[in-house]
């Protein structure tokens, strides 16, 4: 869990295209200091703090990585002073949630706003077309939610991406638009490149070569054999980063460059893929206990020195010891695909929406309002950061630039922000804003940047929009795809631990398209021809 809480911060320490940030408007004009504002429809403000004129209570269920009672939480307490909306909590832990929204939905006893949702699309098309959720774009368009109007303005993508096919768009999304990672990348053990005296592979052979140099000479020094060349828990961790060498964007449906949808379980590249995975296996190149193991077990073994190339959010997650650039993210590596390799790059939003309001909400105005402040500078700073005073304070107000305060009691700072503030290994409605971070990014934030810029956005590209399916389509789509998921990952663990030779690749081929391979392309490549067009 300690490892997910840090990772969710990631996403909030990259950086933001200076258009988003001009999107999210002065203080003045989103309200961050005003008091006095525009009466509107039952006593909500458009402008200014406090949102409404009488005390208004609404029900809030989230996602709760359990780390201190939302009731105590200095931002929230801020935001009810700030906006007088007090907010009654649903809370769920992380590992249930999904279980428990699914049971709220099914009972009619809703909330009245839905926090760090998750919802997917398939869920926002059912709930939205039977009236449980109820659609955002007339509070935004209408002046409840300024913030998010100019980012949908300047974004023009991030609304189409989250309107339904009945011209709804009944969630919000998470927005960075200049984020990179779609998932944690891999690291080369900087330590063993250079034991090795070796340059980063560029093909899959010299990778090869690397991971066989790894075994066999002892790059940690001990004397023993003890070194993995490369790890993994299920391939869940590499095999977006690995599709990319032979060609594909995803682990699930992506569109290339030329518009044309895609199955990757079907494609030649998932085939090379295969091979190389089993040669690997084949070898005692790819650790044994891929299949078995959690991610504590894979921690330990990179905590022990033992590992060359591994996955996770920062290298030193699994190494152990203080960020460092000693330790290189992957470049991605060339095959016998041609246009390799490929990177697929984060879409700029979440791929779920991360806010929602039901019907059972007495002032959609007025929660509009609340979740806008938090697509604003001040709003992202307070969610993100808590209060001026505790963690932080302004160097330089004037132009944005903060220091960092020791952390009260001591300890890791990390942990103690997620005492203060609800955004904690969780995603949460808002936006990346760079300025929230203007004088605290370390120089290990700044190298991690330059490592994306060399490595990956050159080759990157979106895989797939957030599309979105019909009812009946998403309803086929589902019947067919919890097939195909169970019987691909099956076969796939068989061909790279050798229980099934790739001999056999026409055979899987011939099976998933009677299980229906062929028809999730087609299903998807209508959605996707409609979002290009707008329609």
């Amino acid at each position: 869990m300690k490892k997910l809480r840090k990772a969710s911060s990631i996403v909030l320490c990259l950086t933001l295209s200076a258009a988003l940030l001009a999107a999210c408007g002065s203080p003045k004009e989103e309200g961050g200091s005003s008091t006095s504002g525009t009466a509107s429809t039952e006593g909500v403000k458009k402008e200014g703090f406090p949102i409404v004129d009488k005390p208004l209570t609404l029900k809030v269920m989230s996602q709760d990585a359990g780390v201190a009672d939302w009731n105590t939480m200095p931002v929230l307490q801020e935001m009810e002073k700030l906006s007088g909306i007090k907010l009654e909590y649903q809370l769920s832990p992380i590992d249930s949630f999904e279980t428990k929204k699914n049971l709220v939905f099914a009972s009619g006893d809703l909330p009245d706003m839905f926090y760090a949702a998750d919802l997917k699309p398939a869920e926002q098309v059912t709930y939205g077309s039977q009236g449980i959720l109820i659609p955002l774009e007339k509070y935004i368009d209408e002046g409840y939610a300024p913030n998010i109007k100019k980012i949908l303005d300047e974004h023009p993508d991030v609304r189409k991406s989250f309107t339904t096919p009945d011209g709804h768009m009944y969630a919000l999304p998470f927005i960075d638009t200049a984020a990179v990672w779609y998932r944690g990348p891999m690291w080369y053990n900087g330590e063993f490149l250079k034991a090795l005296n070796v340059e980063e592979p560029k093909t899959t052979e010299e990778l090869y070569t690397y991971l066989k140099r790894v075994k066999e000479e002892d790059p940690n020094g001990n004397g023993q054999p003890d070194e993995i060349p490369l790890t993994s828990v299920k391939l869940d961790d590499l095999r977006m980063f690995f599709f990319g060498f032979w060609g594909m964007y995803n682990e699930g449906i992506y569109a290339d460059k030329d518009g044309k949808v895609h199955y990757p379980y079907q494609e030649e590249g998932y085939k090379g893929y295969l091979t190389f995975m089993n040669r690997l296996w084949k070898e005692d190149l790819l650790d044994h206990e891929t299949f078995s193991q959690t991610g504590d077990q894979k921690k330990a073994k990179g905590e022990s020195n033992k590992l060359a190339l591994f996955n996770d959010y920062h290298p030193y997650f699994t190494l152990g010891g203080e960020p460092s650039t000693d330790h290189p993210l992957m470049t991605p590596v060339k095959s016998e695909i041609a246009d390799s390799p490929v990177y697929g790059k984060h879409p700029g939003m979440s791929a779920r929406g991360t806010f929602a309001i039901t019907s059972s909400n007495p002032s959609p105005e007025a929660t509009m309002r609340w979740i806008d402040y938090l697509y604003s500078y001040e709003g992202a700073t307070l969610f993100n950061q808590g209060p001026e005073g505790v963690l932080w304070k302004f160097k330089d107000k004037e132009n944005r630039v903060k220091e960092w305060l020791p952390v009260p009691g001591g300890g890791d700072r990390e942990e103690y922000r997620g005492k203060i503030t609800p955004n904690y290994g969780i995603l949460t409605p808002g936006i990346n804003d760079p300025d929230v971070a203007k004088g605290l990014r370390t120089e290990f934030d700044e190298w991690i940047d330059q490592q994306n810029q060399e490595k990956l956005v050159p080759i990157g590209k979106a895989p797939f929009p957030n599309v979105y399916l019909t009812n009946e389509e998403q309803s086929e789509a589902t019947a067919l795809l919890s097939d195909l998921d169970t019987y691909v990952k099956q076969m796939e663990a068989k061909f790279v631990t050798g229980q099934e030779p790739m001999e056999n690749w026409d055979k899987y081929i011939t099976q998933i398209k009677k299980m229906g391979s062929d028809r999730i392309v087609e299903l998807y490549q209508g959605a996707y021809d409609r979002w290009n067009t707008g329609k």
